[in-house]
């Protein structure tokens, strides 16, 4: 089953290259005939809006949604996300440029101050990414491997610092190549005092009680992308591969190596104003060597944004490989685009504690509904529930999964 996983991750990597349509520039949100939520408030309240522009005439798109909801890791909180997306260029040759900004916190102890970006500068020439975040967290870990029973697990507490950012600059057509800087900084790591995360894990580094793992490293950034749009990727590709070196020289405690590779696929399955788009995701992350903190594994719901998982637990599976891949069909209900469902399944497998085999597939799957909020920057509100072997949970959010 595994095996026959990974041939159909390799398969699937070559084909999201194949976009259907390149496309030579970009090409913003076509909002003719559609509907958002801020037209019902405007007609609602009577109030004549205006777009926010800037000298140039660069729209600003902007979407706010309090909620309390599921948050990573498990949960409920409160939650506060803000979406801007802008453009930074010309929009017949700039991609939409986006900014996430989604802080939360509950009463039990935990709270998260998570900011990200991915700007695109003047006719696409320079896309700069960020991502930084201050998270404390306790947070529930079932060791290494793909067939941890959900009773066994520990609660762990730490302080979390991200501070990632990389500049690609563009090489040609839609490809991208860069470098970058990463620090993942975990404070005060400890767990329930009967069950040390060491003894419990088996896995020695960045494990021990009452300690700080600090990685700090360069990345070398490779990036394709056609997708246009961020928030609800238009028919197109995408393929993200960052190599990632943590070294002493840097103040990293270890030196140590890991390999990121992303790769989607966005297909049109009609050519009717209503959306009908297959969308497919699959990611690969290892270490490449020993040495990685614990908590710096790759693991279910730790990608980049955190959107990996729907009806898992984050840290659900965590070793030193993975291997994910999702696929969700995205419908439009009414012809305005207000209102739409998807349906998705995904499956994660991991290595295990003895070995860097993959031996277990664990799938998960789940319906949602959309709601446009924005129609300028074609961002929805997003309501999703997933569930997987023990666990099921639903999830609002602004923008779609992938």
């Amino acid at each position: 089953m595994v095996k026959a996983l990974l041939v159909l991750f390799l398969c699937y990597l070559p084909f999201t290259l194949l976009a259907q349509d390149v496309i030579q520039t970009a090409k913003y949100v076509d909002t003719t005939g559609q509907t958002d939520l801020i037209d019902l408030g405007r007609s609602l309240f009577s109030i004549k809006g205006k777009r926010m522009k800037n000298k140039e005439g660069k729209n600003i798109y902007f979407s706010f949604l309090p909620i309390s909801s599921a948050v990573p890791g498990g949960g409920k909180a409160l939650i506060t996300s803000t979406t801007a997306g802008f453009y930074l260029g010309p929009r017949d040759s700039t991609f939409l440029s986006s900014a996430t900004f989604a802080p939360y916190f509950n009463f039990n102890g935990r709270f998260g101050i998570p900011l990200r970006s991915s700007l695109w500068l003047k006719n696409n020439g320079w896309n700069i990414q960020g991502d930084t975040r201050f998270l404390v967290y306790p947070q529930y870990t079932w060791g290494l491997g793909g067939n941890q029973s959900e009773d066994n697990k520990i609660l762990v507490n730490y302080k979390y610092i991200r501070f990632n950012q990389a500049a690609l600059k563009r090489v040609t057509n839609f490809l991208y190549a860069g470098i970058g800087y990463d620090l993942d900084y975990h404070i005060d790591i400890s767990a329930e005092e009967t069950n040390r995360i060491r003894s419990f894990t088996g896995y020695q580094y960045g494990a021990a009680n009452d300690n700080n793992s600090f990685s700090s490293g360069a990345t070398l950034n490779l990036l394709y992308d056609t997708r246009n749009n961020p928030f609800n990727p238009m028919p197109g590709c995408y393929l993200n591969v960052v190599y990632r070196y943590n070294s002493r020289m840097l103040g990293s405690q270890d030196s140590w190596k890991s390999l990121y590779v992303d790769a989607r696929k966005y297909i049109s399955l009609s050519n009717e104003r209503k959306k009908n788009v297959l969308a497919l995701w699959g990611y690969y992350w290892t270490t490449l060597n020993a040495g990685t903190p614990y908590l710096d594994l790759p693991s279910v719901g730790w990608d980049p944004y955190n959107r990996s998982g729907r009806g898992m637990d984050q840290n659900r599976y965590r070793g030193q490989g993975l291997i994910y891949l999702e696929t969700e069909y995205r419908r439009d209900i009414t012809r305005n685009g207000l209102f739409g469902y998807v349906l998705f399944a995904s499956a994660t497998s991991v290595t295990e504690a003895a070995g860097r085999n993959f031996k277990y597939i664990n799938p998960a799957a789940g319906a949602g509904l959309r709601i446009k909020f924005n129609k300028g920057s074609d961002t929805n509100i997003a309501i999703d529930y997933g569930f997987s072997k023990g666990y099921n949970t639903f999830i609002l959010s602004l923008g779609e999964t992938f």
